[in-house]
């Protein structure tokens, strides 16, 4: 427990780090970059697969950096941008792959129902300012293309990348917001490790991974960041799972704004003492191989498998992009609003 402990704090470290503001930036341009809806959309839906913070070797999708640039040329407008990420996300497939290498390597990414607006957001918000990029992206960058930077590359060095919150730690942000992260965070810790499993070993390995170090990793979260986070549903896999009353009223009303394509925000309920943030976990395509619908999504094999691991089991009849349960965080009340 206690390696896995030291593993996750570092990888929080990595999750958390902040660059520093460029002095070309003008306050006015800083704040309208902070404050564009985009960039929290993207770490809110994109981040997990496509971390910046995830190293060559440990990565399970492409960078956003690597998408901007394989999308963007010097010729390419916004608009042709925008209609080109929502294309890509309501039908990715093979065939219309731009990223061939990634394909080869990840495997064509799940289909996920997000709002069309989210998508315009997040392509708006990647055509018009810099993101962020791993640490070893610009080599690996360059040497695929001779060792010349693109046009769009020198322009994009001229600025330098911000968190959502520059100048703040995760300690200072409003209630919800702050829930949101370590939701997040642990997100990222789980969905790296499951889909690696998934990708290098499958699906029923996958289920072994879920069985024996869901808890452990999920804990770890919550001893570093000394909050405690949970996972609940109203159809468990695991009966420690099942959601309380308060909770099942808070996925029924995930499950409403899915319904409606509105984009979901935490849910914050102060209470005397402490803070309670709740935030929904919705399914994608890949989740549908354990959690799908038995004998169309779900193999035989892997059926077997869920009733020898999870003899209760009530997680499947699932379709993609529902709420399958959602993330519970509770942490100490401070001076935040």
């Amino acid at each position: 427990m206690k390696n896995i402990t030291y593993l996750i704090f570092l990888s929080v470290l990595l999750y958390s780090c902040q660059e520093t503001k460029h002095k070309e930036y003008s306050a006015s341009q800083k704040q309208v970059e902070v404050n564009h809806p985009g960039k929290k959309l993207m770490e809110t839906n994109c981040y997990v697969c496509h971390s910046p913070s995830a190293t060559m070797e440990d990565r399970i999708g492409p960078p956003m950096i690597a998408i901007k640039k394989h999308y963007i040329g010097e010729n390419t407008s916004k608009d042709e941008f925008v209609k080109a990420m929502q294309a890509w996300i309501e039908n990715p497939n093979e065939k219309d792959a731009k990223m061939y290498g990634a394909v080869k390597r990840f495997g064509v990414m799940p289909k996920q129902a997000y709002p069309s607006e989210t998508i315009a957001q997040i392509a708006d918000y990647m055509f018009d300012y810099d993101i962020e990029q791993p640490e070893w992206f610009e080599e690996h960058y360059n040497s695929k293309n001779g060792g010349k930077q693109s046009q769009g590359q020198k322009k994009q060095h001229k600025k330098k990348f911000q968190k959502q919150q520059a100048n703040a730690t995760i300690d200072t942000l409003g209630y919800g917001e702050r829930g949101l992260q370590y939701a997040l965070a642990t997100k990222a810790v789980l969905g790296k490790n499951l889909m690696g499993t998934i990708q290098k070993k499958g699906v029923n390995e996958a289920l072994t991974f879920c069985n024996e170090r869901a808890y452990p990793l999920t804990d770890s979260m919550s001893t570093v960041y000394n909050v405690a986070i949970k996972r609940v549903s109203d159809k468990p896999r695991n009966p420690n799972n099942q959601a309380n009353a308060a909770e099942l009223k808070y996925i029924n009303s995930f499950k409403n704004d899915i319904k409606n394509a509105v984009e979901p925000t935490p849910i914050v309920d102060r209470q005397q003492d402490v803070v309670k943030v709740y935030y929904p976990i919705t399914t994608n395509t890949m989740c549908l191989q354990c959690h799908g619908k038995p004998n169309e999504n779900i193999e035989a094999t892997t059926l077997k498998e869920i009733a020898s691991l999870y003899p209760s089991d009530k997680a499947t009849g699932y379709e993609s992009n529902e709420v399958r349960g959602i993330w519970s965080i509770t942490f100490p009340k401070t001076n935040n609003k």
